[in-house]
């Protein structure tokens, strides 16, 4: 269970290389920049999601 706790990190970088895509494609004028919001914050998204997972399991875990 190690290296999940160090797994849901990797959403954060996700979600920074996604986010400066959609900038990048908001300045050549693209209008696909939306997909690359959306999936940055999808990644957002779970990397609180695995936090929850991460500590709900672990005071499972403290209990028993």
């Amino acid at each position: 269970m190690g290296i999940l706790k160090y797994t849901q990190y990797v959403y954060i970088l996700f979600a920074v290389f996604f986010i400066y895509d959609g900038i990048m494609k908001l300045n050549e004028g693209n209008d696909n920049s939306t997909l690359s919001f959306i999936i940055a914050g999808l990644a957002i998204f779970m990397f609180f999601f695995r936090r929850k997972f991460s500590k709900k399991f672990d005071d499972h875990n403290k209990k028993q």
